[in-house]
């Protein structure tokens, strides 16, 4: 759902130290409404602009235009406040997503300010509800499911510490055959199999009985550790944490983990006097 655009006056936005708090914001009023006052006594007039409060976020855009001059997303916004005592003046602080910087909006609206702070607290409620719904739910999967190939990959390294016990246990009771064996009566054998009657696996045998070609010798066999690691079933084992592109991209998680981080820290909705000093008084 998307409210209609609500036309207000942009006094600016600052740099602000935290993430919530009366006094952070109460400050932050006090500075721009100063900055308008001096601007004001220069002749320059206070942009308008138009609010458009969805459960994508907070745009302010140019009236005329309609160009999008801020996107505040609602995940990114974690403190909105109205100012009981001048019921035009609404204020939000919002994380900056390029220098992650907490930025504090202010701004005159002709309509109550009341009422578009108990918005954008609404739209944050069902912003979180559709992410809930939708993509917050992977990242709790995807850290489980990081946790069975985890478990997977432990298996299959004891699986394969297992088989070279085998494989040594094996090699053990061919060279006691062998040595057991009557002197001269040394008679070519099969080789011996394992208990599933199956020759066992042998790098030298295997190497050797390769073929040459012209001449040359065969490319050698590369040792096991630089080959990829995969599973049982021949596969490369799947990791949700280091994936290709047509999985699940990195900047795809990020951006979940993100939104998730954000909606947890909630937002605070909070009526205020922000000021009473005269500089702050109407004019």
């Amino acid at each position: 759902a998307e409210s209609s655009d609500l036309p207000a006056s942009f006094l600016g936005s600052t740099e602000v130290e935290q993430p919530k708090g009366t006094e952070v914001v109460r400050d932050a009023v006090r500075k721009l409404k100063f900055a308008r006052h001096i601007k004001k006594s220069e002749g320059q007039k206070i942009p308008k602009v138009e609010l458009q409060i969805s459960i994508y976020g907070v745009k302010i855009l140019e009236p005329k235009t309609k160009e999008v001059q801020h996107n505040c997303q609602l995940h990114r916004i974690s403190f909105c406040a109205d100012d009981k005592t001048d019921k035009r003046i609404f204020t939000f602080i919002c994380k900056d997503s390029e220098s992650n910087k907490h930025l504090c909006y202010v701004f005159d609206s002709e309509k109550c300010a009341e009422e578009i702070t108990l918005t954008i607290g609404q739209a944050f409620d069902l912003a979180y509800r559709k992410f809930l719904e939708s993509g917050g739910k992977d990242v709790e999967t995807r850290k489980q499911i990081a946790g069975l190939q985890k478990r997977i990959q432990d298996l299959e390294t004891e699986n394969m510490e297992l088989k070279n016990k085998v494989q040594d246990l094996e090699n053990q009771l061919r060279i006691t055959q062998v040595s057991t064996s009557p002197a001269g009566s040394v008679t070519p054998k099969s080789p011996s199999t394992d208990i599933f009657d199956m020759i066992p696996f042998s790098p030298i045998s295997h190497q050797s009985s390769i073929p040459t070609r012209n001449g040359t010798q065969p490319p050698p066999v590369p040792s096991r550790s630089t080959e990829i690691k995969r599973d049982l079933f021949g596969a490369e084992p799947f990791d949700p944490f280091n994936c290709g592109a047509g999985d699940f991209p990195p900047d795809i998680q990020s951006k979940l983990d993100e939104m998730q981080e954000g909606f947890k820290m909630g937002l605070t909705l909070e009526g205020t006097v922000f000021c009473l000093d005269p500089v702050d008084s109407r004019c």
